[in-house]
């Protein structure tokens, strides 16, 4: 990957992370990449104000590490994107996101493995679900296997899913 390649936050990675009230973390966790929240998703995640205050500041406070972008696809992205959203059925955050980092060769941040696996992979995307970043949030020594538990709980009992790992035993889906 080159020094310019991006992380591109998906609705469910950003939601994980501010439910488990982390999400100045996630930042943290690869001080190498900037990271993007795409216009579409980030009026997905702001329709709740309390995520919007925490996101708007974030986007103020630490605008060299995280920005909005506006996905603006055209030609054969654009008919891309509407193929994801029409035939496959996929959201528009998450169409957004795959089709932008298939676009720049950015990496994606999305949990919604039933939806971008098959894509990512045809496409050689590489992902990151809210689950890598823990474990990378681990073995960087950012969190400690208490604290992962304590995320995956807390976010599981505020109504997400996700996966309740061994986080000492995880084998990440992408390494980057």
């Amino acid at each position: 990957m080159t020094a310019k390649t991006k992380i591109v936050l998906d609705a469910d990675v950003i939601i994980h992370f501010v439910k488990a009230g982390q999400f100045n973390l996630l930042l943290n966790i690869f001080p190498e990449y900037q990271y993007l929240i795409l216009d579409v998703v980030y009026d997905e995640v702001t329709v709740n104000k309390t995520t919007k205050t925490l996101i708007d500041n974030t986007l103020r406070v630490f605008s060299s590490r995280i920005v909005n972008v506006k996905f603006a696809p055209k030609g054969e992205s654009m008919r891309e994107y509407a193929r994801l959203r029409s035939k496959l059925l996929l959201g528009k955050g998450e169409s957004a996101c795959m089709v932008y980092c298939r676009d720049n060769y950015d990496v994606l941040g999305s949990s919604n493995l039933k939806d971008i696996k098959g894509y990512c992979s045809e496409h050689q995307i590489t992902y990151l679900t809210t689950i890598d970043f823990l474990y990378y949030a681990f073995v960087r020594g950012k969190m400690t296997r208490g604290e992962v538990d304590a995320f995956i709980k807390d976010v599981i009992a505020k109504g997400s899913k996700l996966p309740e790992v061994d986080i000492e035993r995880y084998t990440p889906t992408s390494v980057i």
